[in-house]
């Protein structure tokens, strides 16, 4: 009969064998498993190392880069913009290098008739019918403000029209008085639709838009959309370019580039993030505005060139 001591002596012997074959087994592959393990380790260490050491360099020259382009700018720019009034129209998504572009035209000689930063609630979908009825009261009767406003029920369309006709000269039509002016501005502002750095000074010949990456929210495709035609109405009224960031993914830079229309007479940067970009942004203002010519210029798909080329 098999008693409990037998259990106890068969447990104890698996065991013992188990124990032995691990000692054995370990024995046997430490030796050329670790020597594979310790080489892969070092030899991903070195890539490591290398990879750091690449980022870095990339950093250095990105900075001296930029160095050299804020260098540049001081002898290329001063006088290129003299006496013309350009508005600076910053989008929600271009904030981060209004500024930058800002200093640049200011540079350049330009006279900026003002800074004016849409804001979040004039692209959002939802108050498509507040802008609508805003358009209408915000222009004065005695004006010629609402005349060829687009009808087709799309609220920023139509207030970017507005906005437009008061912010740029108009060819062919009476200039807008300073009071209708300062009205239209005053009552966005005071809605909640755009902020102004300081007073707009009077109507401007240009407009540079600043833009940024594409809108990536549920109502992305409705907000692009409205993005489109805020700088179709403006350039419907002056010359225009659009400084952005990147020319992928549906942002401004990369619609107006992809429609053989807008592109025709919308010019654009698509590295206006960068001093670099800043700077081609002006150099593209002046392009606009003594040639009469539009260009695509950047680092991304579908340019021309890194700059416009510029006549002695």
């Amino acid at each position: 009969m098999i008693n409990f001591r037998y259990h106890v002596v068969s447990l104890t012997a698996v065991f013992l064998a188990l124990a032995i074959g691990l000692v054995v087994g370990t024995a046997a592959l430490n030796g050329p498993v670790a020597d594979s393990l310790k080489e892969q380790v070092t030899a991903l260490r070195k890539d490591n190392q290398q990879m750091r050491q690449t980022v870095n360099n990339v950093e250095k020259q990105l900075e001296s880069e930029e160095a050299f382009a804020a260098e540049i700018s001081q002898v290329v720019l001063p006088g290129k913009l003299a006496g013309r009034r350009v508005l600076v129209l910053s989008l929600p998504t271009g904030r981060d290098q209004t500024e930058g572009v800002l200093k640049m035209l200011q540079m350049a000689g330009a006279d900026v008739t003002g800074r004016v930063d849409l804001q979040d609630k004039f692209i959002n979908p939802d108050n498509n019918n507040n802008l609508l009825e805003l358009a209408v009261t915000a222009a004065r009767p005695t004006s010629a403000q609402t005349s060829g406003l687009p009808g087709n029920g799309h609220g920023v369309e139509t207030s970017s029209a507005l906005l437009a006709s008061v912010l740029l000269d108009r060819p062919g039509v009476a200039p807008v008085s300073e009071a209708d002016r300062r009205a239209v501005v005053a009552a966005y502002t005071n809605a909640g639709y755009l902020t102004t750095e300081d007073r707009v000074t009077g109507p401007a010949e240009a407009v540079v838009v600043v833009s940024g990456q594409p809108y990536v929210d549920k109502d992305s495709a409705k907000k692009d959309e409205s993005v489109v035609k805020i700088a179709e109405q403006f350039d419907r009224t002056g010359a225009i370019v659009v400084g952005g960031n990147g020319s992928a993914g549906g942002n401004l830079v990369a619609i107006v580039r992809g429609d053989p229309v807008l592109s025709q007479t919308i010019s654009t940067v698509d590295n206006a993030n960068t001093i670099q970009g800043q700077l081609v942004t002006t150099l593209a203002l002046v392009q606009q505005l003594t040639e009469k010519k539009a260009g695509q210029y950047g680092v991304g798909d579908n340019v021309a060139s890194l700059l416009p080329k510029l006549p002695q």
